[in-house]
């Protein structure tokens, strides 16, 4: 298996936690921060690149898409 692949899976769950945490604590800012950790997890899980480059191409692509969530401007 393929590190980075596995230290996907464990951002994935660090993530997870986090997320779980700051949702018992009532925090918005920890929630998120668990759910952008998971999905950099699942990126590098399923590419097997580096946290470096899932976090990149995670960025690359909220970039791109701004305003994805904005459905009323379609």
């Amino acid at each position: 298996m393929n590190r980075d692949r596995l230290l996907g899976t464990w951002q994935q769950l660090k993530g997870a936690v986090k997320e779980q945490c700051g949702a018992l604590i009532g925090d918005p800012d920890a929630v998120a921060a668990g759910a952008r950790d998971r999905l950099l997890g699942e990126i590098q899980q399923q590419r097997g690149v580096s946290k470096e480059e899932a976090d990149r191409q995670l960025t690359d692509f909220i970039k791109r898409n701004r305003n994805w969530s904005d459905l009323s401007s379609r």
